[in-house]
């Protein structure tokens, strides 16, 4: 079993119904366990050579442990995406959900239409803020730096803010924190 952090985001119409769809979806994966769910996030759209649209994102990140295999779990998001309406013909612009693979134990891997760690991870707030709560001391595996000190150092201007109340959610309590630090 590796350990898996997945990044989830909507920005169009009820976006808290389709992150906790997204998370209802991963929880019930094959051969995983939901071990962290973030707060959410409310945060700005970031546009490096994208049109994300005007709608604010809802932004969090969820801890699995998993065996299934890294390109298959790409498969299954899209999938799961694809299934929460997710327009495949323009997935730069605004989306019902945006899942991505953040980590993936301590692997590194460059591939066509796959890189983990995610590339640009390190330099959002979006995905760094929710990360450092589930897991501040989790290393990065090439930049070999934790979270924490990723946060501190990114230069992400854009406005990320705890939303305020926090939902329900149909999938449990808000949020398990990992019990044990990252690599």
């Amino acid at each position: 079993m590796e350990t898996v952090f997945i990044g989830f985001g909507s920005n169009v119409d009820d976006r808290i119904d389709f992150c906790d769809r997204a998370v209802t979806l991963l929880s019930l994966l094959p051969h995983s366990r939901l071990n962290g769910i973030s707060l959410l996030y409310e945060t700005e759209p970031v546009r490096d050579q994208t049109d994300p649209g005007d709608g604010w994102f809802l932004n969090g990140v969820v801890q699995l442990e998993t065996d299934i295999m890294p390109r298959s779990l790409l498969t299954t998001l899209q999938e799961i995406e694809r299934s929460l309406g997710r327009d495949d013909d323009n997935r730069s612009g605004p989306r019902t959900i945006d899942l991505d693979i953040l980590f993936y134990g301590e692997h590194v891997i460059k591939e066509p239409g796959l890189t983990i760690p995610h590339p640009r991870l390190h330099q959002r707030r979006f995905v760094l803020m929710p990360m450092n709560e589930l897991d501040p001391l989790w290393v990065h595996p090439t930049f070999k730096q934790s979270v924490t000190q990723l946060l501190t150092e990114a230069k992400d201007q854009s406005q990320v803010r705890l939303l305020f109340p926090q939902p329900s959610a149909r999938y449990g309590s808000r949020p398990a924190r990992s019990s044990s630090p990252g690599s």
